[in-house]
């Protein structure tokens, strides 16, 4: 859905890149998502400075599109930064953004709480994140099935 806003948009456009290839399936996945994407999309490998990118590369009439928050929060995780503070440089760029920004995010919270400490508290940032970001964005989706539910 975030790619078909962001293709009805004039552009120029950016597609940031959080995953990173740590292992052959991941690699497949990457390598597939490159090449279902559309040819005028600008790809920007991004694991962990993502709110120093966005800020690098928005511009008037820009398209950027993040894919995805989630695995930049489980990045942020894996290398110990300072998550709560990377959330707000992040939620804090929002309200002076000058293109298009498309944030693509997972909804972890609505299954059953994990049985380790880790995965509960990726979560709960997760879920820290994603109402951080959503109380600055001018519209939020939820997508279900393929099916898109304005939130905002």
């Amino acid at each position: 859905m975030a790619e078909q806003l962001g293709d009805a948009l004039p552009g120029p456009h950016i597609y940031v890149a959080t995953a990173q290839a740590f292992d052959d399936e991941m690699t497949k996945r990457i390598a597939r998502h490159r090449a279902e994407r559309a040819h005028h999309w600008q790809t920007i490998e991004c694991p962990l400075a993502l709110p120093e990118t966005i800020g690098a590369h928005d511009a008037q009439g820009s398209v950027m599109l993040v894919d995805c928050l989630t695995l930049w929060l489980s990045n942020l995780m894996h290398e110990d930064h300072d998550v709560a503070a990377a959330r707000c440089r992040l939620a804090g760029l929002l309200a002076d953004i000058r293109g298009t920004l498309l944030l693509v995010s997972n909804e972890v919270g609505q299954g059953i709480v994990p049985d380790n400490p880790l995965a509960r508290q990726f979560r709960d940032e997760a879920g820290w994140l994603n109402q951080a970001l959503a109380r600055t964005a001018n519209e939020v989706w939820f997508v279900t099935a393929g099916i898109a539910q304005q939130l905002k």
